[in-house]
């Protein structure tokens, strides 16, 4: 019989660490919290030194019924939650659920394996209530914001608006870089790129200045250039300087949470919430042959790159064994100042767990995202990458053109892994022809091209992480639900994997400027982040914290609701009648963005698509136009604006014109980066362009 109960809050972490503890431990999941804060009203007595009411979690009584009976068999109750604020935090949950007639042992592991999990349990400890009342405070704050901003929308504006804390900001963050590309005005510039020719190669380059000008000569202009053109007098360029160059190209640090998800979502587009939820299962454990259930990586909300010793121990080997002692690094883990550092990066727990021999046991979306996990970890403990860069100045009359290339040297890191960016990859072999310093070269070609400055990106989901994060906004585990929380309650949608706010969104965000101006203020919420790191480390009082930060938001919200005035949100025509009814149609907006509805709701519930032709007549019936439709997913298909009549649907776009092989219809879609045309029948491509 079991002499010692271990809570943990999943299942998965449960079956796992059963198997490691043996026949004395009895593991069981408390799924989660078993208390928080009522969800029918704030919770929090703002006159009683903000006194929180925790309740039981509605549907919890019988899994804490049970608790407390094992609780009760048990000589020890070790609580292993998570080893975060919010870990602490259920386990001080837990043992006030509990009652106190019991020994409570808290426990910590930062990876799930059997030596690591047997070795916390030598050394329990006590609930650290530091991390607690951090983890109390962040909660108290998100309630108070949450529940008292959030009648005043519904009263003003609509019901079931919401505003957070860190949401707010996020929100903001869109709104502000659409408005910027709204204001934005293009400015023309041109370029001049020549095309080179020495012995039997060929090389480019672009026109740097005029040797009458100190700096790189600007062209704003077709006269700039034309003034440019005019100066070069036949085709040839004589080599003026060529500068060769060895450099170092150091490897990224190993993932934090914020990290991992910019790379999830730029080299597997999985979102956010998806990449944590996958980190999830193999942080608490997969079934191995051989060894059994087994944690495959480290914890997975950290903002630290730190590494352990026997981990780089571990990885040294690998990396000598396998690629070479010329390819062993000694990289020094570099964390940010405001990084808590509370335990490791996200890395595997052994290196020697490679993606191929784990593939037999994950699923493809695991897999894909424990194999980038692996590489960038061992390609961290790798040794830089040996660019040889060669710069070319080359002039005719004065008129001076540079070309610029690099080639790999020796691979290093860049032999498994080379870290993604929004902008796409480098070209890192981009060779020149060998030349030397007073040579001429012929020029086949020298073309100028009329350019215009483009308006900043609007925010995929990486690069929002990655600005709440360098803007000290939000900790690890708040980016996915964040971002989560701003679509779910259609404040953005996405458009080709880019955040775009609604008309709801902006509505929002302009009532909580005027209104709640701390709210959105990221210097504020910095500052707040930082009031929460200092509860943390002992350095405040968390009640401090909340008071400072109520007293001056309880008055906006008076203001709020005495001055907000109410806004209408009228329905826009369509400008088509109801088929229904003969009602006219309106446009409403749904969950999933935009739909026709007519206007006589509730007595007439017809509703429909909005869809827009693109000019291609239905493959199928040859009647119907194609439309482009967006699934629930939000992701674009086309189908025949005569369905269910007609039930021709695509994913890819057709063209309107038939294969030339086999007569059946052709389609764009995309290859990579690279548009093509393909036939649906045979093997029949050509390029799109």
């Amino acid at each position: 019989m079991a002499d010692n109960l271990v809570i943990v809050e999943s299942p998965a972490k449960a079956k796992t660490i059963e198997k490691y503890l043996g026949k004395r431990y009895k593991v069981i999941a408390s799924m989660g919290h078993v208390r928080d804060l009522p969800r029918s009203q704030t919770g929090i007595d703002t006159e009683n030194n903000y006194e929180p009411k925790y309740i039981t979690i509605r549907g919890k009584g019988p899994l804490l019924k049970e608790l407390k009976k094992e609780a009760k068999k048990a000589k020890k109750v070790f609580l292993a939650s998570d080893p975060d604020r919010e870990g602490e935090a259920i386990a001080w949950h837990l043992s006030h659920a509990l009652g106190p007639d019991n020994d409570y042992y808290r426990v910590v592991f930062n990876e799930i394996t059997k030596d690591a999990v047997k070795e916390s349990f030598k050394t329990p400890s006590e609930i650290d209530m530091q991390l607690v009342d951090a983890q109390q405070a962040r909660r108290i704050l998100d309630r108070l914001v949450g529940y008292n901003i959030s009648p005043v929308l519904w009263k003003k504006v609509k019901k079931g608006l919401s505003a957070g804390r860190v949401q707010s900001v996020a929100l903001k963050l869109i709104i502000d870089r659409e408005n910027e590309i709204r204001k934005f005005v293009p400015e023309e510039y041109w370029s001049i790129e020549g095309t080179f020719k020495t012995g039997r190669s060929k090389f480019t380059g672009k026109f740097n200045k005029l040797a009458s000008d100190k700096q790189k000569t600007k062209l704003h202009t077709k006269d700039d250039v034309d003034k440019v053109m005019a100066e070069i007098k036949g085709n040839d360029f004589n080599i003026d300087s060529v500068e060769k160059k060895e450099k170092k190209r150091y490897p990224a640090q190993p993932f934090t949470t914020s990290s991992l998800q910019q790379e999830a979502a730029r080299k597997l587009n999985y979102k956010a919430r998806k990449t944590m939820m996958l980190a999830q299962q193999l942080y608490e454990g997969i079934d191995i042959k051989k060894e059994g259930t087994v944690g495959l990586i480290t914890y997975m909300r950290t903002d630290s790159t730190r590494i352990s010793n026997t981990a780089k121990e571990e990885a040294y080997d690998l990396i000598q064994s396998t690629y070479g002692r010329e390819f062993t690094g000694t990289q020094k883990s570099a964390n940010k100042a405001a990084a808590q550092d509370a335990h490791e990066a996200v890395r595997p727990t052994s290196a020697n767990r490679t993606p191929d021999n784990m593939k037999q046991y994950l699923s493809r979306d695991q897999h894909r995202l424990y194999k980038l996990i692996w590489d960038r970890f061992i390609a961290s403990q790798m040794a830089p990458a040996v660019l040889d860069t060669v710069k070319i100045d080359l002039s005719n009359n004065g008129v001076l053109f540079r070309s610029t290339g690099q080639t790999i040297k020796f691979k290093g890191f860049m032999q498994i892994y080379i870290e993604g960016t929004d902008d796409g990859e480098d070209d890192l072999n981009s060779k020149l022809p060998e030349m030397n310093e007073g040579e001429t070269v012929k020029s086949e070609k020298i073309e100028p091209a009329q350019h215009f400055t483009q308006p900043p990106p609007r925010f995929t989901e990486a690069r929002l992480v990655k600005t709440l994060e360098e803007s000290g906004i939000g900790r690890p585990s708040t980016y996915a639900p964040t971002i989560d929380t701003i679509q779910k309650r259609n404040y953005v949608r996405m458009d080709q994997k880019r955040f775009i706010p609604t008309e709801m969104g902006e509505i929002v965000n302009e009532q909580v400027v005027e209104y709640f101006p701390d709210i959105i203020d990221i210097a504020f919420t910095r500052n707040m982040e930082e009031s929460l790191d200092s509860v943390a480390e002992g350095n405040k009082e968390w009640r401090e914290v909340i008071d400072e930060f109520y007293k001056g938001f309880s008055p906006q919200v008076e203001r709020a609701e005495a001055e907000m005035e109410k806004i209408e949100i009228k329905d826009e025509p369509v400008g088509e009648d109801c088929e229904k009814c003969g009602s006219p149609m309106v446009y409403k907006m749904g969950r999933y963005g935009k739909f026709m509805a007519c206007s006589n709701f509730p007595d007439c519930r017809n509703t429909k698509a909005i869809v827009k032709e693109i000019g291609v007549k239905c493959p199928t019936c040859k009647e119907g136009e194609v439309v482009e439709r967006k699934s629930k997913r939000n992701r674009i298909f086309f189908g025949c604006e005569r369905y269910p009549e007609c039930d021709y649907v695509s994913w890819d776009r057709p063209i309107g014109r038939d294969c030339p092989k086999c007569e059946h219809h052709l389609v764009e879609t995309k290859k990579g980066k690279k548009a093509q045309v393909k036939c649906t029948n045979c093997d029949y491509t050509e390029d799109a362009s």
